[in-house]
């Protein structure tokens, strides 16, 4: 099977004659050049040539801009790849997710930048991006459940760990490659993967571990 990239190097495609839509696409051309912590309303408002009071009206602080920048970014970005997982599975899934990052990091950059807030309780926007994360642990898991039924992958694997062994893999290499730009991340997905399915077909032992 052959993995299509999507190429989503410019903003989603939204309606230009709404100003709420060209302060989302503005964000996300901001986003793509200038680090989470110096996009402004004043800097999406002008990147759209709008005044930021009017900016203020759609979205009265930035983090309320933030949550459907990234709600917009990620499903404009997903639509291409989620029939990989119902055709091709779990592992399949993230590796095109991967190679999508690879073609265009901008966004892995920005939800790389939002874990912070979402492991701050008291952030207001920390409650809507943990039930993003979550989501896609849920979508995760009930794959590789589907992977299993259809026999992609072994019926020794316990599609709630499998989900967070793979995702653990997926998002530690993708930090990794942040801030190594010249690391190999296509590789040492394919590499982890290799080894995790390896472990995966073998029943599960409790280690004991001798300190």
């Amino acid at each position: 099977m052959t993995l299509t990239t999507p190429d989503d190097r410019r903003a989603p495609e939204l309606d230009g004659g709404d100003p709420r839509q060209a302060l989302i696409r503005a964000a996300v051309d901001e986003y793509r050049v200038q680090a989470f912590h110096l996009v402004t309303l004043q800097s999406v408002a002008d990147r759209a040539g709008l005044p930021v009071e009017q900016a203020m009206l759609h979205f009265p602080a930035v983090e309320d801009l933030v949550q459907v920048v990234v709600s917009t970014w990620y499903a404009a970005r997903m639509a291409a790849i989620m029939p990989i997982a119902e055709q091709a599975g779990a592992v399949r899934f993230l590796r095109a997710v991967v190679v999508a990052n690879i073609a265009d990091p901008a966004l892995m950059r920005l939800l790389s930048a939002l874990v912070n807030i979402c492991a701050t309780e008291d952030h207001p926007m920390a409650p809507r991006l943990q039930q993003q994360w979550m989501r896609f642990h849920a979508l995760v898991q009930r794959t590789l459940a589907e992977d299993v039924a259809v026999g992609r992958e072994p019926a020794t694997m316990d599609p709630a760990c499998g989900a967070e062994q793979l995702i653990a893999l997926y998002e530690g290499l993708q930090v990794q490659a942040l801030v190594r730009p010249a690391m190999n991340l296509l590789g040492a997905y394919d590499r982890g993967v290799a080894r995790l399915r390896a472990g995966w077909a073998q029943p599960f032992a409790a280690p004991v571990w001798e300190i």
